[in-house]
């Protein structure tokens, strides 16, 4: 209503709504160089093929479900194009294979630097017993008590086939703490004295402690 009226259009928000229903739809051209991906409807439960011109970043299609038989449909309906950017679906390289038995396949830069990260952080996991000596040291108290408790309560959950998420209701944590839990091999790699954060207050400390 706020553009009909800066364009003094004299027209009610129901009559803009059926002009607008009424235009063609903008056909695209189908592209060389196809992206494709998926994105969640409703996360678990409800999932969507979105196609995108890689070349120009403009959406082109998006297609219900994210299943070999949806994608390859639409590139049989849709020939023309020579190089497909993907993420690591099977489903999606299976009907590429189908339906473009000679379009390159390429794994996008975003997932690439993602499975990167993963790959890190999981190698670094693994070396974890090298440099965990020469963090700062255990600080033993109640809290550190609690926490030996929680892990050994989470292993032996884990020793008797109980899964994560049970474990994390019987234990009444948080399913990403009994995660946390679950990947160490000792309760002291969970107990390091937290490290000393600068702060704005630091330069002016002496000064606040003798107004004291």
């Amino acid at each position: 209503m706020r553009v009909l009226s800066a364009l003094a259009v004299p027209t009610s928000r129901h009559s803009a709504v059926r002009l607008l229903l009424r235009l063609p739809v903008a056909q695209s051209s189908v592209p060389w160089v196809l992206g494709v991906d998926d994105f969640a409807l409703r996360r678990r439960h409800r999932y969507a093929t979105v196609l995108i011109n890689a070349a120009t970043r403009q959406r082109i299609d998006v297609l219900p479900g994210r299943t070999t038989e949806v994608l390859e449909a639409w590139l049989r309906a849709y020939p023309g194009v020579q190089i497909v950017c993907r993420d690591g679906s099977g489903a999606y390289a299976e009907a590429i294979r189908r339906a473009l038995p000679h379009a390159v396949q390429v794994a996008d830069r975003w997932h690439l630097w993602h499975n990167f990260g993963q790959a890190v952080l999981k190698e670094a996991a693994a070396h974890s017993a090298c440099w965990a000596k020469a963090g700062p040291p255990i600080k033993d108290g109640t809290r550190a008590q609690t926490t030996r408790e929680r892990w050994q309560q989470v292993h032996d959950l884990l020793s008797k086939g109980v899964g994560l998420l049970e474990c994390a209701r019987r234990l009444n944590l948080a399913l990403n703490t009994v995660k946390r839990y679950a990947r160490v091999p000792e309760p002291q790699r969970l107990q390091r004295a937290p490290l000393y954060r600068p702060t704005l207050v630091d330069p002016y400390r002496d000064h606040l402690r003798r107004r004291c």
